[in-house]
């Protein structure tokens, strides 16, 4: 069994604070090649956790532009990777309720009604947890302390951090 360390919310939402308007230069931008909102979303989540699985194909990874996991930058990935059963090294969650949630846990968004497409972070929600006190920072639609109810969507879930798991 690896070990579990806690997820630092703190660093994760100021990361998110951080770069909403802008770039790390440490990571590539994929803003004109498909969005950047889970690459920015795994960048926030790096800085909460400091672990990645460097697994070929089924971890969560960046190295540079061309050598990275799927999971990194592909919503769907990401939280294939996240609710993934096995235990493996990387940060995991589970799908919760909106009223579950806490700054640093992230949501995703299905606009079309086939994929879902958007991966906003929670920097901050109200008690209780509604729409309109739920704030987002995202990339690919850059925002910033964003009401989760300006978003019009066809389906929404929601990923709350568990911590993550240390390689031995």
């Amino acid at each position: 069994m690896l070990p579990v360390i806690p997820y630092n919310r703190a660093a994760a939402v100021a990361y998110a604070h951080r770069w909403a308007f802008g770039r790390n230069p440490k990571y590539y931008d994929y803003e004109e090649i498909g969005g950047d909102c889970t690459n920015f979303a795994s960048q926030c989540l790096y800085a909460g956790t400091g672990i990645m699985n460097f697994t070929p194909t089924f971890g969560w990874y960046y190295i540079d532009p061309n050598n990275k996991a799927p999971a990194w930058t592909g919503v769907e990935y990401f939280r294939n990777f996240l609710v993934r059963p096995d235990i493996s090294p990387g940060p995991f969650a589970e799908e919760v309720t909106l009223g579950e949630l806490q700054p640093g846990d992230f949501i995703q968004f299905n606009f079309k009604g086939e994929t879902f497409s958007h991966t906003p972070i929670i920097v901050k929600i109200g008690t209780p947890a509604r729409p309109e006190n739920t704030l987002l920072a995202a990339h690919s639609y850059d925002a910033d302390f964003r009401p989760l109810s300006t978003y019009f969507y066809q389906s929404i879930r929601y990923l709350h951090i568990l911590g993550a798991y240390k390689p031995e």
